[in-house]
């Protein structure tokens, strides 16, 4: 019976968890769903005794079992010395024995069903629907990524012949395509506690394109980490791949985080959080004997430019649609609308609406007690500003993690003249801007840093007047949105969820959609080796049915001896 079949007809498995048995030091499967609170090293545990802490449930304030314990140096060095030897393998690893790898950690995830949705609304006060949601979209991208290395003409392989006659010089046979780069360091999310965590896209793309992964859990879940972490190991050992492929680690992210980017065995490493620890992290990567890659998500208030014709059209959908996209998540998504820009005449209304549903809004639990206090702290300093006026607040907040909505209002002069107005509020609160004339929106576009997105509402005559806001914004966000919000993120080939600095530390990149494994491989060039003596994507017969560019052209045909 597989894991899948049996937990279906388990479904009150959760209550049979035991909590706090540490693991032997033999096979690690997650079949036996035991949560032990210890790093998982290759397939071994860690060892109890450094920095105990525990999940802590965001309603109650109380902490769940089993007590964790950070990994110590040892550990941290022989979860990258095991990666380091299993890429050697694993690097190798034919695309099809890849994708299998990956739909199966996709099946493991599946097969925890209601222990996982279980753990991770204790440990996030998340609904158990929007669990389940982010449990199908992680293994779907999981799926997607299989679906890519199967395939294989991801690799760009680029092929241009010898020419022995050329003139004064013999022409050499160049071949490249893209290869991994190595162990990649992949740090945890608190506001995704799957899609962007354990198996999520940095894990997902940096296995895809070959590499191993050591990650370092989020110590807001512990719980959910650990459990996937045990479905990506059964994953490991189904496809009888080695050992180091996958390891998890426990700790804080100024120790255990730093020494893991500091090992010479880390080749690259994934982030999504805050703006200060992703900077953090990024001086570490650059700072090394050996600099390495390092692609972080830091920050973004996600503009919405909202101009006259769409407003006198839809502005009850433009109301109803801000209301639900700056409070879902209670605001702890990266795209929440934190700005809006609305014309100075004719947006009464809608303000109006808006302030009434965010003030009928209840409070929200937020993932943790830190964020709900840097969110309360960050309000509390816009709504003492002066040149803002205060909509909506209650500056009586209610206990523990809990938080109100906020709404804020200034015009575009006075937002211009304060740069700290375009601070991110990471939590339900946005901040309306008026504008008089439609010109004044590129220069203030011109004036925004980087973002991961950028919304603009128009009828189809106002787009052909924006042509200057349109240019700008392609400078400034990774994704640019027509008519709707920017909280819903496609999984697919074509999305970008990046941007220039400080959304990300390398806006050329993505961590969402299939381009995102670019960001932990290179071009590796073989210049006039034996068909016998190349990678299987660039030998004559192409073996592997993928496309390629020949002689500067795209094809999957075999390559002729002459041009």
């Amino acid at each position: 019976m597989t894991l899948g079949s049996w937990l279906r007809k388990n479904v009150n498995l959760f209550s049979r968890v035991r909590l706090g048995t540490r693991f032997a030091a033999t096979p690690l499967r997650s079949k036996m769903l035991e949560l032990s609170g210890l790093s998982i090293i290759g397939f071994q545990r860690g060892e109890r005794g450094n920095g105990p802490f525990h999940g802590i449930n965001p309603s109650t304030g109380k902490a769940l079992a089993p007590t964790y314990f950070a990994a110590c140096a040892d550990e941290v060095n022989r979860a990258a010395e095991l990666a380091s030897k299993a890429f050697d393998i694993y690097r190798r690893t034919p695309g099809k024995q890849k994708a299998l790898f990956l739909r199966k950690i996709a099946e493991r995830i599946e097969g925890l069903g209601v222990t996982l949705v279980t753990r991770a609304v204790q440990e996030t006060a998340l609904p158990a629907a929007r669990i389940s949601s982010e449990t199908a979209r992680t293994c779907n991208q999981l799926r997607l990524f299989a679906e890519l290395v199967e395939e294989g003409s991801w690799v760009d392989a680029r092929i241009d012949q010898a020419d022995p006659t050329r003139q004064p010089l013999r022409k050499p046979d160049i071949r490249s395509m893209l290869r991994p780069l190595g162990p990649v360091a992949v740090f945890c999310a608190s506001n995704f506690p799957l899609a962007f965590s354990v198996a999520g896209g940095d894990t997902a793309s940096a296995l895809a394109a070959g590499n191993p992964v050591v990650v370092k859990a989020h110590h807001a879940h512990p719980g959910t980490a650990e459990l996937v972490g045990l479905a990506l190991i059964d994953a490991v050992r189904d496809c009888d791949l080695p050992e180091g492929v996958f390891s998890l680690l426990f700790g804080p992210g100024s120790q255990v985080g730093t020494q893991l980017m500091d090992h010479p065995q880390i080749k690259a490493g994934g982030f999504t959080g805050s703006r200060s620890g992703g900077q953090a992290l990024m001086k570490l990567a650059g700072a090394r004997p050996e600099p390495i890659p390092f692609y972080a998500e830091m920050s973004s208030v996600n503009p919405v430019f909202v101009l006259p014709g769409a407003l006198r059209e839809r502005e009850d959908e433009i109301a109803t649609g801000l209301h639900a996209s700056v409070t879902l998540g209670a605001g702890q998504f990266c795209t929440n609308p934190g700005l809006v820009f609305l014309p100075e005449d004719g947006s009464r209304d809608l303000i109006e609406s808006l302030r009434q549903k965010m003030a009928a809004t209840p409070a929200f639990t937020m993932l943790t007690g830190s964020i709900s206090a840097a969110y309360r702290n960050a309000v509390s300093v816009f709504a003492h500003h002066a040149a803002i006026e205060e909509l909506v607040w209650g500056e009586t907040e209610p206990p523990g993690a809990q938080c109100n909505p906020a709404v804020f209002k200034t015009n575009a002069r006075s937002f211009l003249a304060h740069p700290e107005l375009a601070t991110e509020l990471f939590g339900p609160a946005t901040l309306l801007v008026t504008y008089s004339d439609i010109a004044q929106l590129s220069g203030i576009a011109r004036d925004l840093e980087g973002q991961l997105t950028a919304t603009i509402h128009a009828t189809e005559t106002e787009l052909h007047q924006i042509s200057d806001l349109l240019t700008t914004l392609e400078t400034k966000v990774g994704r640019i949105v027509l008519n709707g919000f920017p909280t819903g993120v496609e999984v697919c080939h074509s999305m970008v969820h990046g941007g220039p600095f400080p959304a990300t530390s390398d806006g050329r990149s993505t961590s969402v959609g299939t381009r995102a494994a670019l960001r932990f491989v290179r071009p590796v060039c073989y210049q006039d080796l034996p068909d016998s003596a190349l990678p299987d994507e660039l030998k004559d017969n192409n073996p592997l049915t993928i496309w390629r560019l020949v002689n500067g052209k795209f094809t999957m045909a075999a390559v002729s001896d002459k041009l």
